[in-house]
C-alpha cells in the first residue's frame, strides 16, 4: 500500500487537523494497522484495514463496535480515554471500501501502553480488572449484536467441523495422531454438556469481548491504571465465561502456546488467583450459575483450542499459520498439557472463585 493511497483513504474520514505522516503500527497478523499523525494539537488516529477474509461481514462488525463503544461512553468519566472513539467518514459511514478492502478509523488514545504478556500476578490482576470492567459497563446493554464469526467458541459447531475433518482425513494424518484424537473423544460429552447450558439459557448470554489476551487491554502510561479494552472486532453476544476462560488460558500458562518442551507448560495457580481477583472486583453481575461454572470455562476454552489445533493439523494446516511442518501438532500437545494441569488443579480453582466471589 503506497503512502499516496493511504492518504487518499484517510482523507475520506472526518479527521481533525492536517495529516503530517502515516506510518505502520505493529506486525499486522490479521489487520493492517497504521498511525495517522496530525500537525498541531489535533489528535492522532489509528487507520486499520479490516481483514474481510477472517471477518466476512465487516459492516456488521463496525456496527457492533459503534454500538458498544457509544454505550460505554455513557458510563465513564473520560469518554475519549476510557473506550475507543470511532471516527466516521464525511458521509457519516463507519468505514470505507476501497478495492474490495474495508478501512476504519478510531482516535488514538495518547499516553497509553499495552503489554504483550502478563509476566506478574500484579499485571494479571489488572488484566482481570480490564475485562471485568468492560463486561460490567455493558451489563445493561440490550441492543442485539450481529454475528461476525460463525460458531465462535461454540463447541457444537466445532464438533461438526471436527467430525467432517476426521471423516475426510484429507492429507492422511489421522492414523498418526490416534492418541491425540482420543484426548478429544474422552472429554466430548463433558464439553457438550457445558455448552448445552448456554444453548438452553441456564448460563445467560451477554456482550463478550472474545479475545481477552492482555495485549487487548490499554493502560495509562502515567498512572499504570487500566484505561479500556481495545481490539473489539470480535465483540458479540455470548456467555461472559468465554472471556474469562480465554484469559485464563492466556495469562496462566507458564510456557508458550507452542512450547515444544512440555515440562515448561502448566497452569500457574498464582496467576489464576490474581486474574480472578481483578475480574471479580469489577464484574459484580454474574449469577450463581455463572460463578459455579467460571473455573470450568478455562478448561472449556483450552479444550476447544486443543481441538482446533489438532483439527487444523489433520486438515493439512489450512487455518493457522505454521513455522514448520508439525507446528500445529506441537501446539496441540502444549495446549493439552495446559489442559491437564488445569484438570489437576480444578478443585483449587473452584475454591478460589468461591472465596473471591463472597
Amino acid at each position: 500500500m503506497t503512502q499516496e493511497k493511504l492518504y487518499q483513504i484517510a482523507l475520506q474520514f472526518a479527521l481533525e487537523g492536517e495529516i503530517e505522516q502515516i506510518r505502520p503500527l505493529g506486525e499486522g497478523f490479521i489487520n493492517d494497522t497504521f498511525v495517522v499523525q496530525t500537525k498541531g494539537n489535533a489528535p492522532d488516529y489509528i487507520l486499520q484495514r479490516k481483514n474481510h477474509v477472517v471477518f466476512p461481514d465487516v459492516p456488521a462488525m463496525m456496527e457492533n463496535i459503534w454500538a458498544v463503544t457509544e454505550h460505554i461512553k455513557t458510563k465513564v468519566a473520560d469518554p475519549m480515554r476510557e473506550t475507543l472513539t470511532i471516527v466516521k467518514t464525511h458521509d457519516g459511514a463507519l468505514y470505507v471500501e476501497v478495492d474490495g478492502n474495508f478501512w476504519a478509523v478510531c482516535v488514538m488514545i495518547e499516553n497509553s501502553l499495552s503489554y504483550d504478556r502478563a509476566t506478574t500476578p500484579e499485571l494479571a490482576l489488572q488484566g482481570g480488572v480490564g475485562i471485568g470492567r468492560f463486561q460490567a459497563q455493558l451489563a445493561d446493554f440490550t441492543q442485539p449484536l450481529k454475528v461476525v464469526l460463525k460458531g465462535f467458541h461454540d463447541i457444537r459447531y466445532r464438533f461438526e467441523q471436527w467430525d467432517a475433518t476426521l471423516a475426510a482425513d484429507p492429507v492422511g494424518r489421522k492414523q498418526e495422531v490416534a492418541e491425540e484424537i482420543e484426548w478429544i473423544a474422552s472429554r466430548r460429552e463433558e464439553m457438550s454438556n457445558f455448552w448445552a447450558l448456554v444453548e438452553n439459557g441456564t448460563i445467560p448470554t451477554h456482550v463478550s469481548h472474545n479475545d481477552t489476551k492482555i495485549s487487548n487491554i490499554l493502560f495509562d502510561k502515567t498512572t499504570g491504571n487500566v484505561l479500556c479494552a481495545i481490539d473489539l472486532d470480535t465483540v458479540m453476544s455470548s456467555t461472559s465465561l468465554n472471556d474469562f476462560g480465554d484469559a485464563i488460558r492466556s495469562y496462566t500458562n507458564t510456557g508458550a502456546e507452542d512450547d515444544p518442551v512440555l515440562e515448561n507448560v502448566s497452569m500457574s495457580l498464582d496467576m489464576f488467583r490474581a486474574y480472578t481477583e481483578g475480574y471479580l472486583s469489577e464484574q459484580k453481575s454474574l449469577c450463581q450459575t455463572e460463578l459455579d461454572w467460571l473455573a470450568f470455562s478455562a478448561k472449556y476454552i483450552t479444550y476447544e483450542q486443543v481441538l482446533r489445533f489438532l483439527m487444523d493439523y489433520i486438515d493439512g494446516d489450512k487455518y493457522y499459520k505454521i513455522a514448520y511442518p508439525d507446528h500445529n501438532l506441537v501446539r496441540t500437545r502444549a495446549q493439552y498439557k495446559l489442559l491437564c494441569s488445569m484438570e489437576e488443579q480444578y478443585e483449587d480453582m473452584c475454591a478460589i472463585v468461591r472465596e473471591l466471589s463472597k
